[in-house]
């Protein structure tokens, strides 16, 4: 299974930016399917965004379409969530998961793997 190591999770104020990156081990990385999801206290994990491996297709729940950007770089093996025009409802602890190959799923059920998950924290 790919390892997955989740940073750039830190305190912000509403309005503000930032970015999260996902660094995964191995030589397959480019193969996997690679997703975000975020976690609230109290709440269940809310699927964010999603990227194929191969041609980059990217998929994005409602609530962070047009605030949020997920890309990836195969050469690094890293996976990045650009945050923009952040609200104090994005806090949470946001993590990275992967899945071989397949279509982006929206469900955490059924990831290969899962990184530790980084905190998030937007101030009014």
């Amino acid at each position: 299974q790919v390892q997955l190591v989740e940073s750039g999770g830190e305190s912000v104020q509403a309005g503000g930016s930032l970015r999260l990156s996902c660094a995964a081990s191995g030589r397959t990385f480019s193969g996997y399917t690679m997703h975000w999801f975020r976690q609230a206290p109290g709440k269940e994990r809310e699927f964010l965004a999603g990227i194929s491996g191969s041609d980059g297709f990217t998929y994005y729940a409602n609530s962070v379409k047009g605030r949020f950007t997920m890309s990836r770089d195969n050469a690094k093996n890293t996976v990045y969530l650009q945050m923009n025009s952040l609200k104090s409802e994005d806090t949470a602890v946001y993590y990275c998961a992967a899945n071989w190959g397949g279509l982006i799923r929206p469900i955490s059920d059924g990831m290969d793997s899962w990184g530790k998950g980084t905190l998030v924290t937007v101030s009014s």
